[in-house]
């Protein structure tokens, strides 16, 4: 299977954060491999971070409208990211590539001095979430948040598409066997009607997962309108899971 049947990135932007309202830096950084990759940091009022793995397709400026949202109502530091191949970053995208990439980001946080580097969350959301996996499985985080993502591309392809078979994928993103190297608190939400990743390849990784874990079923939400259907019981199961990270 080829990547481009995968990655859907778009160098296009629709709008930046200050458009929505939100103070923000423009970010450029280099990953190890010698790839530029670029995001955003948008400040909040909290001591945490969050940052952001997002989907396969488009860029940042995509997901404006649920940026708006988060920093609205979690009041968060959020660095959201694009991958190599999309929106500004250099590059050309793959399944190394993104966890190179998630790896530059982490490191990027690492040079700054004026967030908490103990209280960094990651995120991440249907593909952006094997990659936050990957992350998390090498790396020290407060907390854990994944969103309408799979257990392995396989299980997902396999679930969608029944010709496809494990050699028709080079892509694996096999986040199944990753699950259990995290050791940081785990937060699932996944809608019961999503019609891209069937809710039960979410629920077998959330049932590979490690304690503690939280899982929140997103009632008739479908792939891309979670935080739309969800609504205020959405944002109560993250200020909840935040709450008590904030505890710890």
């Amino acid at each position: 299977m080829r990547e481009d049947f995968i990655f859907f990135p778009d160098s296009y932007f629709i709008g930046d954060p200050a458009g929505w309202g939100l103070p923000f830096e423009d970010i450029y950084f280099p990953t190890a491999d010698g790839v530029t990759l670029h995001g955003w940091f948008v400040p909040g009022q909290t001591g945490i971070t969050w940052l952001w793995c997002h989907g396969n397709a488009g860029n940042i400026s995509y997901r404006l409208d649920n940026l708006k949202l988060l920093h609205d109502k979690l009041a968060l530091n959020i660095f959201i990211f694009d991958y190599r191949g999309y929106g500004r970053s250099q590059g050309k995208p793959s399944e190394e590539g993104t966890y190179r990439d998630a790896e530059a980001a982490l490191a990027y946080l690492s040079t700054r001095q004026d967030i908490d580097q103990s209280a960094i969350v990651f995120f991440g959301r249907s593909l952006g979430g094997a990659i936050a996996v990957d992350l998390a499985s090498k790396h020290q985080c407060l907390g854990l948040i994944l969103e309408s993502t799979f257990a392995s591309m396989v299980g997902w392809m396999s679930r969608s598409f029944p010709d496809i078979t494990p050699d028709m994928l080079p892509i694996k993103y096999d986040s199944l066997s990753k699950i259990k190297r995290v050791k940081a608190p785990l937060l699932m939400l996944h809608g019961d009607c999503d019609e891209v990743v069937p809710f039960e390849s979410g629920r077998e990784l959330y049932e590979a997962a490690n304690e503690p874990k939280e899982c929140y079923t997103i009632e008739q939400a479908g792939h891309n309108d979670t935080y739309i259907v969800g609504g205020e019981g959405y944002i109560a199961a993250l200020q909840g899971f935040i709450t008590g990270l904030e505890r710890t």
